[in-house]
């Protein structure tokens, strides 16, 4: 009987503690008034087990508005969704929403370095500089636009030697895409088979589709957890650090050679630039110029000019597979154009489909078929191309992708490059690929085969 009553005593006790601390979560994360609405959290969790991807963003802000709230673990989210709130945050309040929002995993691979994921002033220094060296090396000078023209050449090379047999274009274009921002970082261009640079694309292909898994996701949420359990000190997270810990050995080694034969009155590219930097920069400690974050700015100037244009791309030509009336109608333009015996130039730029997944560009009251591919949204009744202000695809505002005019320029020739040459369609006797993507920080097409023939 005592026993019983003890085990009792214990229940007992146990239960009061419980109940406690769900009085305490309540307490201590209940929504102050007028605070954007949002499902109800689970006590300690939050609402992790909604979804992370932006078809789960999507449900509760059907449910809640396009200004929600969620809390994950402990801490609370506001999501902004839709043309018309996504412009009044970046653009009309732009200077209020200037910092990013803490992510443990990217803490841990960025150490608060390089120019995505830091703030402050020391964010706008190295901004700055990387804006100042991009429009120096891009905007300003021919030399750009024609190594990018060179590359194209590469590319629809490496589409010529498969023969118009079917083949999965994913790691030509990533090679390609590539080089075109390693000629600005790196001042060279690799060779398509070159391990060391392959190694490099792969593992950061790993780590972005990887960056999508739910215990990656969770691990962002929960970090000390992951870092105290014995269970969970291995997974994809411990593997995107190795990862990226790998591609920085590879941009180290760049940087030294670069050390060893650097000019102060000649600089070739990016990391040329940074180096001369870090010696006006060094009595200014708080802008952060030094040879480590040069290592981590290299990684960023990469990871978004590669990846994100690598994907647009894919997307591009998956699209042409799956509507060749649209196909026919790009190649007529170009035909009517440019014709097929010289290279495309910036001078030709006119009509450009870009296809990207988020809630600006899905706004049911902004897009005449928001969930439908319509080249016709960038046309008008004359067949021109008109400007749409609720287009943003390398964001808006002052935390916009820096690296904008080089991917509008890269898309336009790489595409146009492609296009003007080959008529791609589905691989003969295989399933029709899929539209459906992969991913969560980059939206990526499902791997697909293609055949290139020449028209």
């Amino acid at each position: 009987m005592l026993l019983s009553l003890d085990c009792l005593d214990l229940k007992s006790c146990l239960l009061v503690i419980f109940l406690l601390l769900l009085l305490v979560d309540f307490l201590k994360h209940r929504n102050p008034p007028e605070f954007p609405p949002g499902p109800w959290p689970l006590p300690f969790l939050g609402n992790v087990f909604i979804g992370f991807g932006y078809q789960a963003m999507d449900k509760v802000a059907e449910r809640f508005g396009n200004v929600f709230s969620l809390r994950w673990g402990g801490e609370k989210v506001v999501f902004v969704s839709g043309y018309k709130m996504v412009k009044e945050v970046l653009m009309t309040q732009g200077d209020n929403f200037l910092d990013r929002p803490a992510s443990p995993l990217f803490s841990d691979i960025f150490k608060d370095c390089g120019i995505s994921v830091s703030n402050g002033y020391r964010w706008r220094r190295q901004r700055q500089f990387s804006v100042a060296h991009l429009k120096h090396f891009g905007e300003g000078k021919k030399t750009l636009e024609l190594h990018v023209q060179q590359e194209c050449n590469f590319l629809c090379q490496a589409f010529q030697q498969e023969m118009g047999g079917p083949f999965n274009p994913q790691l030509i274009i990533n090679s390609a895409v590539a080089n075109g921002i390693g000629f600005l970082v790196f001042g060279k261009r690799f060779d398509y088979n070159a391990t060391d640079f392959q190694n490099r694309l792969r593992l950061s292909q790993e780590s972005i589709l990887l960056i999508g898994n739910p215990l990656v996701q969770l691990y962002d949420v929960f970090p000390w957890l992951f870092k105290r359990l014995p269970g969970l000190r291995s997974g994809p997270h411990v593997t995107i650090l190795s990862n990226y810990a790998k591609i920085m050995s590879f941009l180290r080694k760049e940087i030294e050679k670069h050390k060893k034969d650097w000019d102060p009155f000649d600089h070739r590219d990016f990391i040329d630039s940074y180096i001369g930097e870090i010696d006006k920069k060094k009595r200014d400690t708080e802008a952060g110029f030094h040879s480590e974050n040069l290592v981590y700015c290299s990684l960023d100037l990469f990871e978004a000019g590669t990846e994100t244009m690598t994907n647009t791309l894919r997307w591009a030509l998956l699209y042409m597979v799956k509507y060749p009336e649209v196909q026919e109608n790009v190649q007529e333009e170009i035909k009517s154009v440019i014709g097929q015996s010289r290279q495309p130039c910036l001078a030709d730029r006119g009509t450009k489909v870009i296809v990207n997944l988020s809630s600006v560009l899905r706004d049911q009251t902004e897009w005449e078929t928001a969930d439908h591919f319509n080249p016709q949204h960038f046309l008008d009744v004359h067949g021109h191309f008109r400007k749409r202000e609720a287009f943003f695809p390398f964001s808006a505002g002052k935390r916009a992708c820096l690296g904008e005019p080089l991917a509008r320029m890269e898309l336009f020739l790489f595409f146009t490059s492609l296009l003007q040459r080959f008529t791609i369609s589905p691989s003969p006797g295989e399933e029709p690929p899929s539209l459906e993507p992969q991913g969560v920080a980059i939206q990526s097409p499902k791997p697909f085969t293609i055949c290139a023939s020449t028209w």
